[in-house]
């Protein structure tokens, strides 16, 4: 007999409500949810094809332990007996950065990913951690945390209600957006332009978002930074900045003014190959709109400058008084957020508390990055021990960091591997136990992250659709026993992993004075939680504690677990609301225009004016049915246009003598690939565009339908040397190659 069950589809940012078909304990269909709070019924290609994640039949049920140099299937008991065998010893040998944690993008999809990786390396105590931000996001962590203290603090534009938007280095129509969560993204920018309001697009490549622009700026790849200087340098030079009412909050307005002197638009032009007219333009339009929101985006992330093109995204929004009010870019307040604090200075935000051992890269928001993932394991120095076991949750860092060959090489080398993952894929071959998590809608789900960066503030939760297989194990006791099996508490009831983060949670909010369970007894209170295990019960705390929540009694209408369950298309909370200056967090309590990491940086951009490429230049693309390495084992999301080709401008494929369809040799500093040529354009001369997440053509993985069309593994061309010097993010975007056709 078929049924229903509602499921927030976890597949991308744009968190979008789905009605499941279920047939017995199988998902047959996906369709949007019409009384979806936030989503409405939207649903894209990823979304329709969640039945055929979900039951991918290389979707691994049972754990994984390597005896005899082969991986076996075992018993949960097995696994985590020889999870405690492998690391322990190591720790306590070696200490505990000899133990890496390596984090990738699905973590932040989940529950379990949100609730147990912080109490892992609270209580491993590890330097050595590793994410998928440092290939993607960092830079806007590192700017939001210079700019405002807290580098969670990222503003997002006010989709449904601004004037005037500028996308930089952002596609939406393929990605459903990034930082910025929101359902039908594409719908938004219909409506903008459906009101009377203007879309410009600042990207290499003509997207389909840059079709839908009014204006497309083509601009040379990685030279973002240089446009957006210029930008706030004309809004300086003809006076046209307003802070409005942000002005009682800023400091250093006239510093900043003296450092972007120099970025006018005829000294930028040649670099951009933006013509000076056009930037004096794209500046007065932003400064004349009633409304308007700069929102900037992976192209803008991934290149040398990444993280002063994050932060002029910012100032550009400060400048016009478009930070923090409707239209503009305002800071989301999510139902999980703590208890807001009162404004006022704070601890700020550090850069280079440590450093990485062998490029002594510093760390950002307690990250190294992930380029120097396979130099931490294969190089001896005296700096302390290298990496000698690694920990990889939901992560595939070798297809997702740059020069997969060594790092691919390099994990061979390890002493001990554990991944949690449900397919055995490229990087999950060389784990010594691998912990297959079950599928999605065996899971619950609720979006701690993404709420955070939602275009409008709402909450929703879903127990989870179809109950847990015989045989499998909840992705959040995968977590709670890796925890327990890591720090020496092996053989301990799960469940205690959650008990203290509740014990610890509530004794300091009880101390907190402001609040709302100020001077109570935590144990009375931890008594009160409701839920039908740990993870639910800590959920349940965090709603009440939150913004919106009940404050334990405080505020009787407030949020609790078991109100949101009683609604379970989700609450709607609102839309976006003015919040300054409670989110800051800087020592001033301002918003700290020019700090100085970021004007010790800013030479280096000056330098930046007298460089051009000589020969072609890489950048990546995104599609809507993909989603970095996840999704190509799903046949319905690959094929037809989702294909990993080389796209060349037709000029510079009749110089090079390339025809479409042949195959062309891209060579760059750590590699080489050859893949087909796709003669259109789309991008601009002088740049060629592969996409990122291909190469499933290595042997000892078990990714059936990936396997029949592996295409190449872009970041094979990096050699992982180009980082953004404050961010440590991997630079992938406006990197020199050089291509000729393979006859």
């Amino acid at each position: 007999m078929s049924r229903t069950a509602l499921r927030i589809c976890p597949l991308c940012e744009a968190t979008c409500g789905l009605t499941l078909t279920i047939e017995g304990t199988a998902v047959t269909g996906a369709r949007g949810d019409r009384e979806d709070v936030f989503s409405k019924g939207f649903i894209c290609p990823k979304g329709a094809s969640f039945a055929a994640v979900d039951g991918d039949p290389d979707r691994l049920r049972t754990p994984l332990v390597r005896r005899d140099g082969e991986l076996r299937e075992a018993t949960w008991a097995e696994a985590f007996d020889a999870v405690a065998a492998g690391i322990r010893p190591i720790v306590e040998r070696y200490g505990p950065h000899a133990v890496g944690v390596v984090l990738g993008n699905p973590n932040v999809h989940t529950v379990a990913g949100a609730l147990y990786p912080t109490v892992l390396m609270a209580g491993l105590g590890s330097r050595s951690l590793f994410t998928a931000s440092t290939v993607d996001q960092m830079p806007k962590h590192v700017s939001s945390g210079l700019l405002f203290g807290d580098a969670n603090a990222i503003p997002v534009p006010d989709l449904d209600r601004t004037d005037h938007l500028l996308l930089i280095g952002a596609n939406p129509l393929e990605s459903n957006g990034s930082l910025c969560t929101a359902p039908d993204f594409p719908g938004r920018l219909r409506a903008l332009k459906a009101r009377g309001g203007t879309l410009t697009v600042i990207d290499p490549r003509r997207t389909r978002t840059a079709k839908l622009a009014d204006r497309h700026i083509d601009i040379r790849p990685g030279t973002d930074a240089l446009l957006l200087a210029a930008m706030a340098q004309v809004l300086f030079e003809e006076g046209l900045t307003d802070l409005g009412a942000l002005t009682e909050h800023v400091e250093g307005l006239d510093e900043l003014r003296d450092a972007v002197r120099d970025f006018t638009p005829e000294a930028v032009a040649p670099a951009c190959d933006v013509d000076a007219p056009v930037i004096r333009v794209l500046a007065r339009e932003l400064a004349a709109a009633p409304t308007a929101a700069v929102y900037g985006r992976i192209g803008s992330c991934t290149v040398p400058y990444g993280t002063l093109g994050s932060w002029l995204v910012d100032v550009l929004n400060i400048l016009t008084g478009n930070l923090d009010r409707p239209g503009g870019a305002l800071f989301p307040q999510a139902a999980t957020d703590r208890t807001p604090r009162p404004a006022g200075p704070g601890k700020g935000f550090r850069l280079g508390r440590w450093h990485s051992r062998v490029g002594r890269h510093p760390e950002a928001k307690g990250e190294l990055p992930l380029s120097v993932l396979a130099e931490e394991i294969d190089t001896a120095t005296e700096e302390g021990e290298p990496i000698r076991a690694l920990l990889v949750v939901a992560a595939n860092p070798v297809l997702s960091a740059p020069d997969g060959d060594r790092l691919d090489k390099a994990l061979g080398s390890l002493d001990f591997m554990v991944s949690v993952d449900p397919y055995l894929n490229e990087t999950a071959r060389h784990a010594d136990v691998v912990l297959p998590p079950p599928p999605p809608s065996q899971s619950p789900h609720h979006d701690f992250a993404f709420n955070t960066l939602a275009v409008r503030n709402q909450v929703r939760y879903n127990r989870p659709a179809v109950p847990l297989e015989p045989g499998r194990m909840a992705e959040t006791e995968i977590l709670a026993r890796l925890i327990l099996a890591v720090t020496g508490m092996h053989g301990a009831d799960p469940s205690a992993v959650d008990d203290m983060v509740v014990g610890q949670t509530l004794g300091k909010a009880v101390r907190e004075p402001h609040s709302p369970v100020h001077g109570r007894d935590p144990e009375e209170l931890a008594a009160l939680l409701t839920g039908e295990n740990g993870p639910e019960r800590r959920l349940d705390l965090m709603l009440r504690l939150g913004p919106y929540g009940d404050g334990f009694g405080v505020r009787p209408d407030g949020l609790t677990l078991d109100r949101l369950l009683g609604h379970p298309h989700g609450i709607d909370l609102g839309p976006l609301r003015p919040r300054l200056p409670q989110p800051l967090k800087t020592r001033s309590g301002r918003i700290e225009l020019l700090p100085e990491p970021i004007a010790g940086d800013l030479p280096r951009l000056r330098q930046a004016l007298r460089e051009r490429p000589a020969g072609l230049v890489l950048v990546g693309r995104r599609h809507l049915r993909s989603n970095n390495s996840w999704l190509h084992n799903v046949p319905s999301l690959t094929g037809g246009t989702n294909r990993c080709t080389v796209h060349i401008h037709p000029e510079d494929a009749e110089r090079l003598g390339v025809r479409d369809g042949g195959a062309v040799r891209v060579k760059g500093a750590g590699g080489e690939v050859t893949a087909p040529a796709e003669i259109t354009d789309g991008v601009r001369r002088g740049v060629v565009s592969l996409p990122h997440g291909w190469g499933h053509d290595r042997p000892g993985t078990r990714l059936s339908h990936a396997a029949t069309d592996p295409g190449v593994n872009v970041n094979q061309l990096l050699d992982g040397s180009l980082l953004d010097p404050l961010s440590g993010n991997a630079v992938l975007n406006g990197v020199p190659v050089s291509l000729v056709p393979v006859t």
